[in-house]
């Protein structure tokens, strides 16, 4: 497990060149963290939308991610640039619901490890240890 501090990951955030953003969209549970982080660097909106796939030990529960609950109405989208944020995308599943759900074109995916548009630490294949899980 590879174990990643607040300050290495808010160092690779400053290095990273995203792209303008008005609203930030985390994915509850494990990209409220994230989400939050990026939102503060960014400068901007921070909305959460609740998706569940896995469980505490990372098994998936569900075939498809399935909805809680927060969606936004899109006439809040209306006229942002949105980054769609989540902490990691293996499969890429849970970030395609939200996108496929949000149903608002042009939107940017984030994700801390794996497969989005933008990925702060690609070169991590292995579990993390995040600071916001101890």
């Amino acid at each position: 497990m590879v174990p990643l501090s607040l300050k290495e990951i808010t160092a690779r955030l400053k290095s990273v060149q995203l792209p303008e953003t008005d609203l930030v969209i985390g994915i509850g549970t494990g990209g409220i963290a994230p989400a939050t982080l990026v939102a503060f660097h960014l400068n901007c909106e921070l909305r959460i939308i609740t998706l569940n796939y896995r469980d505490e030990e990372n098994t998936p529960r569900h075939e498809a991610p399935v909805v809680i609950g927060n969606l936004p109405d899109k006439t809040e989208l209306q006229g942002k640039r949105v980054l769609l944020v989540d902490d990691v995308s293996v499969s890429g599943k849970t970030l395609n619901q939200a996108l496929t759900i949000l149903d608002f074109p042009g939107i940017n995916t984030l994700c801390m490890k794996g497969k989005a548009d933008y990925v702060l630490f690609p070169e991590i294949k292995d579990c993390v240890k995040w600071p916001w899980k101890e």
